[in-house]
Order: C-alpha cells, then structure tokens, then sequence
C-alpha cells in the first residue's frame, strides 16, 4: 500500500484528501506543520508521494522542497494552490520541486488521478522491504526469532527503536508463515487510514467498519500494525473488541517503541489488548549496541545505491568507516542509510572519507549526560535539551536519542507540557 503525506493546515480537506485516497487504495497520512512533515518523509517508503499546501502552518511547500533536496530525499511533490499562479508554480517547477499542481476547488476531482500519475510501484522499488542480512550474533538470534515465531502463527509486537527495521522484520515472518499466500495489509496506527468518529454505545461507528474492514480485507492472512504505541484509547477499544468478540482468522504483527510498555504500566494503553497482541515477541537492540552491523548495512546502501544510479559502487575509506563507528546513530539504520546515500550521491570520485560524511547535520552526536537512562533524572534532561533546542521537540529528540513521538508521550506523561511555549 502506497502512503501519500498530506501537508495542509485545513482540517476539513485533510480529512477530504485522506478519504479519496483511502478509498483508492492509498495509506495517507496527514500533517499541519513543517516540522511534522520532516518527521514523516524521514518514514516515508519508496513509491511514496507527498501533496503539500503552498502554504502551511509554520512552513511553505519551498521550504519542504528545499530541505528535501539538502537531506537526499527523492519524492515527488504535488502542490495544491488556491489560485493557479502560473508564474509562481512555474518557478517551482523549475527548481526541481513540484511536478504538479492541483487546484483546490478541484481536490475532489483531481487529487487521485494526479497522484496515480508518479505513484510508484512498491514492489519495484522497495529494496527498504527486505531484512539487510548482516554477521553479528544480535542479527543471527533475530533470524532464528523470526523463524521459531512465523512457524507458530501467534500474534506478534516486534519492540525496538525507531529506524531499526522493525516492519522489515515484521515482512520477513509473513513470509516465513503459513499465511504467505493470503492477503498482506499493512497499516499505520498513527495514520489517516484509521481516521473516524468512534461512538463507544455504537458498534456500527465509522472507526469501527473502518479498521473492521481492513480486517475484512485480511481475512486468513496477516495485519502489520505499526507503531501500535500511537492507537489513541478509542481506537484501542474497537481493535480489542474485534479481536476478543469477532475473532476473525488474522494473524497480527505489531510493530512498537519501547515505551509502550510504559504505557501499559500507566494504563495509558489497555492491558487486555497488549496480552492479545503480544502472545510472542521480539526485542531488536539498537545500531549503537551492534557496532559490527555499521559498515557492512553501509556497504548495503552503497551497493543499493550503484545498482539504482547505474553507478560503480562507491567505497568507504578507513577515516569513513572509523567517523561511522563512532557515530552513536540516534536515528538507527534510517539515519545511516540517509548518511551513505547522501555521501554517495555528492562525493567526486568512487572513494568515500570521512570528510563526505554529512553525520553532524544527520543528527548530533549525544553526550552521554543527556541520555534517558535513569528515571529519577528524566524530567530535567528532557527540560535541558528542550531549552538548548528552544522547545523544537524534533531537536530534543535526536539530542535524547529518542524519536519524537516518544518525547511526545514522555513530555505529556512529566507535565513538562505546561511549560513549553
């Protein structure tokens, strides 16, 4: 399934471009403001496209384009415009931004028809599908997980940071299991496909024949949920209640950060549906606790790269390698292939050092003092590294080495909330 990011500060055409899509096929999701959106095209998949407002909530589609370009990001750009400026919209073309616009009045009519046309077939292009294999024993024990778990045809939360891999991992036992030959649906838990209005005395809610019906469209195979950790309660309350009343023949495979298991201990996520989703699991360590995995995932995306530019692969010299060991890589495999890939598209010449390395404006370096790992301190480092960021929450999260939504549940649960600006 497709995701197409929708930025736009209205509510009610996010809610109108997330149905069409939704009804085509598509898995949108929806956001208001430039720092929102850099979070999801850091997440975006390969054939993903983006459809953006010219102007947004704290951001303009230029901005987005720009940084895009900065960051190696390849993803075509649809804007909407409330009134065709043929001079403005030609000079974003230009500028090798938008490929093509959409008139607002015209959402309804145009919307799926343009994103079709630079849609891409996933299949095609998703190399970000499969398990990188690597040597270390911490990646041997996860194949041997994976095998034991897709033989036992038990629902599934794969835990572990964000950017470690984790629906690759989810993929790999789908197609392990006895379920292979039966549909696939993958779903985003803090997405626009499972938007709708949940009336708990209704069974027959829009939220429930929604997420009821993906389960529909599953039936006798397999739901990857996620980031099972965004379910708002609501949403929470139908998954349950299909699984516990309808008990449809689905396996499901989760996918979480680790602080839902927090959230279970704070009641913030149910515990009867956690014990239902979690009758296996998996834990996948962080690129920072297997140091052996960096240069050969590196010589990955390097190889990945020369076959998809028709290019000589590029390699990494001594200087390179040693800059990426020491690197404590907040932003795991994501960041390191964003890294390698930008380092192979700029360097001149076939060999890469260390100076080509874009790793400080990839994510900081985290001192240790700020890390998160003494609860009793929590509280003031996150309120230390939102001061040194100026309350930027994406910020703070790569100086925590933590993601954002995570930062999110962790400010909301301190009440440091009432203090930010």
């Amino acid at each position: 399934m497709n995701k197409i990011l929708i930025i736009d500060a209205s509510d009610s055409d996010c809610r109108l471009m997330s149905g069409l899509l939704t009804r085509a096929g598509y898995e949108p999701i929806a956001v208001e403001n430039l720092e929102a959106a850099k979070d999801e095209v850091e997440k975006l998949p390969p054939g993903a496209v983006i459809v953006t407002a010219m102007k947004f909530t704290r951001g303009t589609a230029q901005e987005l384009i720009n940084w895009q370009k900065r960051e190696g990001y390849r993803f075509p750009v649809i804007a909407i415009v409330d009134n065709l400026n043929p001079n403005d919209l030609l000079e974003l073309m230009r500028s090798g931004g938008t490929v093509d616009a959409i008139q607002r009045p015209a959402i309804d009519k145009q919307l799926v028809e343009t994103v079709q046309k630079y849609i891409m077939d996933i299949e095609s292009v998703s190399h970000d599908n499969e398990l990188i294999h690597r040597p270390s024993k911490e990646f041997q024990r996860i194949e041997r997980e994976i095998t034991r778990i897709a033989a036992a045809d038990a629902n599934v939360i794969i835990f572990g940071e964000s950017g470690m891999g984790k629906e690759q991992i989810a993929r790999e036992i789908f197609r392990q299991s006895n379920r292979t030959d039966k549909p696939l649906i993958v779903i985003e838990a803090g997405g626009a496909a499972l938007v709708g209005e949940h009336k708990p005395d209704s069974e027959k809610s829009e939220m429930y024949n929604r997420i009821g019906g993906y389960f529909k469209k599953a039936a006798r195979g397999t739901i990857i949920l996620k980031n099972v950790h965004l379910l708002n309660f609501d949403k929470q309350s139908v998954v349950l209640h299909i699984l516990s009343e309808d008990h449809p023949d689905v396996r499901v495979i989760c996918t979480a950060e680790p602080e839902l298991l927090e959230m279970v201990s704070d009641k913030s996520f149910r515990s009867n549906l956690f014990f239902n989703l979690r009758e296996m699991d998996i834990t996948v360590k962080p690129l920072r606790k297997v140091t052996e995995d960096i240069e050969p995932v590196a010589e990955f995306y390097l190889m990945q790269y020369a076959k998809e530019h028709n290019e000589p692969e590029k390699n990494l010299d001594q200087s390179a390698v040693k800059a990426l060991n020491k690197h404590d890589w907040p932003g795991n495999i994501r960041e390191l292939k964003n890294v390698i890939q930008l380092a192979a598209g700029n360097v001149v010449g076939n060999l890469i050092t260390s100076s080509d390395l874009s790793i400080s404006r990839s994510s900081p370096d985290i001192p240790d003092t700020m890390r998160l790992r003494d609860p009793k301190v929590e509280k003031q480092r996150i309120a230390d590294a939102l001061t040194q960021t100026s309350g930027n929450i994406t910020q703070a999260a790569k100086l925590l080495g933590i993601s954002r939504t995570t930062l999110t549940y962790k400010i909301k649960k301190s009440g440091l909330k009432s203090d930010l600006k």
